[in-house]
């Protein structure tokens, strides 16, 4: 797991002392950050990068590498506490030698997050586990092509996961931790907390001025796959989420881009752009929305043949 010398992309470097309690500990003159310290202490520089007066592209980049470390060392922090061998790509391979010396293959966030929930028993929503691989695919892009999305997007899918991560700590580690590290990592909190709330309270801002300019648009108003924000209004040709700017040409377009749902013939249009469990601004629950005459489409019989489908699957 990544330490604040390292680069927060690589997990191999050199091995260290160990502590009593079986972890590794820093040697004279090197830094002592142990897995949830060294966490908080990257959720510190993710607020920080975010919560800049103008926040640009690398305030951006910053902070969602080192969101994507914090996860990392965070996840794998609670696996450990289960039981060492957790964090290996391969427990089965794993040995004590191997993890006091730091020199292993250690698994996935994804691997991560199934083992968190399948064997210590953890509870991560759907939401969560997608926020955390979106999290991943930005990181990997910016690792190795540069900031090809829009900051704003970025910028909101990395508070969803700050937001998470916020409360994995609150929840999952921080009440374990013996009262000097509670202490330690205590100011950092607040900090992360409050700038948490920063965050929150630019969004809740934003949207609150945008909901103006969407005014009676709101039967065509969805959640933006981008940003994960109520303000994508649909609109046939040009549709456009008015929070972080991304937009699609055309209806399919954004149908692929957003959905894994198959599509239905629409009543009133008749193209197969219908796509059942929308949230649209509209409404206050999921509906069947039309992409290709942009508004709800009542649908019962589709509504029962996705649930036969599901069922059809789990069975």
């Amino acid at each position: 797991m990544p330490t604040p010398g390292q680069d927060p992309t690589n997990t191999s470097e050199a091995s260290t002392p160990i502590a009593p309690n079986g972890m590794p500990a820093a040697a004279p003159h090197q830094f002592d950050f142990p897995p949830v310290r060294n966490g908080v202490d990257y959720l510190v520089s993710v607020v920080d990068h975010l919560t800049v007066d103008d926040v640009g592209p690398r305030e951006i980049k910053y902070a969602v590498l080192h969101l994507q470390a914090a996860a990392e060392v965070l996840l794998k922090a609670r696996l450990v506490r289960e039981h060492w061998s957790l964090v290996f790509d391969d427990p089965g391979q794993a040995t004590e030698r191997a993890f006091r010396s730091a020199d292993f293959k250690s698994c996935a966030i994804n691997e991560a997050v199934t083992r968190l929930c399948n064997i210590v028993g953890i509870t991560i929503t759907d939401k969560e586990q997608e926020a955390l691989r979106d999290l991943g695919r930005d990181r990997n892009a910016l690792q190795h092509y540069g900031l090809t999305h829009n900051a704003r997007a970025l910028e909101a899918r990395a508070g969803r996961v700050l937001d998470f991560l916020v409360r994995f700590l609150d929840e999952i580690l921080l009440p374990d931790l013996d009262r000097d590290e509670k202490n330690t990592v205590g100011t950092d909190m607040i900090h992360i907390r409050n700038g948490l709330e920063h965050i929150h309270t630019y969004i809740t801002q934003r949207m609150r001025r945008l909901r103006g300019e969407m005014r009676g648009q709101e039967e065509r108003t969805i959640v933006c796959p981008t940003c994960g924000q109520l303000a994508l209004v649909a609109d046939r040709t040009q549709n456009g989420c008015r929070f972080c700017g991304t937009s699609w040409i055309t209806a399919p377009w954004l149908i692929q881009m957003w959905l894994d749902e198959p599509t239905h013939d629409c009543p009133r249009c008749h193209q197969e752009l219908v796509v059942i469990d929308v949230v649209v601004a509209s409404e206050s629950d999921p509906v069947s929305f039309c992409f290709g005459c942009p508004g709800v489409v009542p649908l019962p019989d589709v509504h029962v043949s996705a649930d036969s489908r599901k069922e059809d699957r789990a069975s």
